[in-house]
């Protein structure tokens, strides 16, 4: 397993496959890199070099205790991608991400459009605004407030039993009909002592949909991500309802929405075959 370079201190753990274009590939919580595990195959058939890191305090990368808002938020993951980007010198790969991995390839996009091919990403996406605060959607999204607690460390970090029943809610809870999550592999990850309480950072750096969607604004018209962009909007996804996908033209410049059916939140293994066709058609 490579590591990258370290950028403000931490190295990612990251998998490389395939030659052709490049796709870097973005996971989110409760996850790891070996999200992908169906989609990269897919990818490589196709001529593709693929790239997936386990993000900063997930997996196998590095977890130091850090300023959440400093280095566990988008800019500080956003550091780190683009680190390895640069440092595997891939040119302007396809980014695609779900869940905590979109907001850092929409970061990327935003900052340094010159460095990206396109988006592939599934929710979460902006123009939720105020309707974050709605009773229905705060039933769904307790855990981002409950997760900057300290007492979660001590009900459920370094203590297996209890991360697997968590992991197991949310697993069950946001996936689609007929989905069996299968859940050793992340157990063993998160399990690590600290390994949860790490995973958690990046709600306790304010990057979570509850915090960003409260402070959210439309930009400027020029402001508005440019690089092409698919957004991939499941069926039967909890946390994000498909009448909230009515504001992307406010906030992206060259966007195409394609909605998926029979399925939830979890993108890469849900549907990597869906993934993998938009993916090759940006890239």
């Amino acid at each position: 397993m490579p590591t990258s370079a370290a950028v403000d201190g931490f190295s990612l753990a990251y998998d490389r496959d395939g030659e052709g274009p490049a796709v870097v590939l973005l996971h989110g919580w409760p996850g790891d890199r070996t999200d992908y595990r169906r989609l990269v195959p897919l990818l490589v058939e196709q001529g593709h070099e693929v790239v997936v890191p386990d993000l900063r305090g997930f997996g196998e990368s590095d977890k130091h205790v850090a300023d959440p808002a400093a280095q566990y938020g988008v800019a500080g993951q956003a550091r780190s991608v683009l680190g390895l980007i640069e440092e595997l010198g891939l040119d302007r790969p396809v980014l695609a991400g779900y869940d905590v991995g979109s907001r850092i390839a929409q970061g990327i996009a935003r900052s340094h459009p010159e460095l990206v091919d396109g988006l592939v990403v599934a929710p979460p996406l902006p123009g939720i605004g105020k309707r974050v605060f709605s009773e229905k959607a705060q039933a769904e999204f307790w855990y981002q407030a409950f997760h900057k607690l300290p007492v979660i460390e001590s009900l459920v970090d370094g203590q297996p039993e209890a991360v697997r029943a968590y992991l197991e809610h949310f697993w069950t809870h946001w996936s689609g009909p007929g989905f069996v999550p299968e859940l050793d592999h992340l157990v063993e990850m998160y399990s690590a002592p600290g390994a949860f309480t790490a995973s958690i950072n990046w709600y306790r750096a304010g990057a979570g949909s509850v915090a960003t969607s409260a402070a959210e604004t439309a930009p400027a018209s020029y402001d508005r991500i440019g690089v092409p962009t698919v957004v991939l909007w499941p069926e039967f996804d909890p946390l994000f309802p498909r009448a909230w996908s009515d504001r992307l033209d406010d906030f992206f410049s060259d966007a195409r929405l394609r909605l998926v059916d029979g399925v939830g939140h979890y993108a890469p293994l849900e549907y990597p075959e869906i993934l993998a066709e938009e993916i090759v058609g940006l890239g």
